[in-house]
């Protein structure tokens, strides 16, 4: 059972990177709103092709013009979000059915299953409430939270250990809060791409015109329109949330920096060695991919591997922070 349940899991995770990556292409190739209604497309369960399934769509959506490459963008991601909580829907039965014969994070599942449930509802409210810019980064972060719990859920799957006691419990907390510090960046990062802000703030390393840059805009909050889509914000307004992003970037990376050479000099295993380098190998890929969007002006792909790669980054960091709390073969 712990060993199926173990593939299971993996292949979660797998499934889970696909949806945030999916999601991501929805967001940037501007097909949120592919399909104006949920969880169908223009009251059917698939994009209307035929003739008079578009005559349908058009009588009852007469305020939208269908167009097919996005809607197929929007429900395709819709359709891996689906499986993925029939998934998680699956380990959370198969978790709660054989408690007593194997010991598997019950709580964790538990838990998963219910963000699933809440990210689906974010995932309506997204397209009802037309990329309400908090709901769209509310999507963003619980497909990230996702992606987390399920790594976390297979990492525990994966090792019959329990956490340690107060032996390691300080470095545990410096990684937990560096961690907490790289959830900060993604979530400005969702917020920069809510808001369409990301084409605001050119040059490097700072933004052209930062004679805009305001405080007080940042306070200027995208509410009370009714459509949200390509942006409702003042130039000056995204422009600093941008920078904001950028800033909030060195302090991430110093934080991991100092983390890991604090961390490599006391530790005593290769496995844990690996982890720290891999954290921030995978922290230098993200910044010379954030640097080449700026410079090569936003391309669609490079774009959508910056968000990949922050998904990358979180999962490495929640490797390390199971790795110290569980201390496997002695890792530290």
């Amino acid at each position: 059972m712990q060993y199926n349940y173990r593939k299971i899991a993996l292949f979660g995770c797998l499934l889970a990177a696909v949806v945030v990556t999916l999601g991501a292409y929805t967001r940037l190739s501007n097909s949120g709103l592919g399909c104006p209604d949920w969880p169908g497309c223009y009251g059917f369960m698939s994009v209307p092709t035929l003739a008079e399934d578009v005559l349908v769509a058009q009588s009852q959506f007469p305020e939208s013009e269908i167009e097919h490459e996005k809607a197929w963008i929007e429900m395709i991601h819709r359709y891996f979000a689906a499986i993925l909580g029939l998934l998680v829907l699956f380990l959370c039965v198969i978790a709660i059915k054989y408690k007593r014969e194997s010991p598997l994070p019950t709580k964790l599942v538990c838990l998963l299953t219910l963000l699933i449930l809440f990210q689906g509802a974010l995932g309506m409210w997204t397209v009802t409430m037309n990329l309400q810019p908090f709901i769209v980064m509310g999507h963003l972060l619980g497909g990230f939270s996702i992606l987390s719990l399920l790594s976390l859920l297979y990492f525990r799957v994966a090792t019959s250990l329990s956490p340690l006691a107060d032996k390691v419990s300080h470095r545990f907390k410096m990684v937990l809060f560096v961690l907490g510090i790289l959830v900060i960046q993604i979530a400005l990062g969702g917020w920069v791409a809510a808001n369409y802000a990301a084409p605001h703030c050119t040059g490097l390393p700072a933004c052209n015109n930062m004679e805009l840059f305001s405080i007080n805009s940042l306070f200027h909050l995208p509410i009370g329109q009714e459509n949200y889509e390509y942006g409702v914000l003042p130039f000056e307004t995204r422009l600093s949330i941008h920078f904001v992003h950028r800033f909030w970037a060195l302090v991430t990376s110093i934080a991991i920096f100092v983390m890991a050479i604090k961390l490599y000099a006391l530790a005593t295993s290769t496995t844990f060695k690996y982890a720290i380098l891999w954290v921030v190998a995978l922290l230098i890929i993200q910044l010379s991919v954030g640097a080449a969007i700026v410079y090569l002006q936003f391309p669609l792909l490079l774009t959508l591997f910056h968000n990949f790669m922050a998904a990358m980054l979180l999962t490495s960091m929640v490797r390390l922070c199971f790795l110290i709390k569980y201390r496997c073969g002695e890792v530290v």
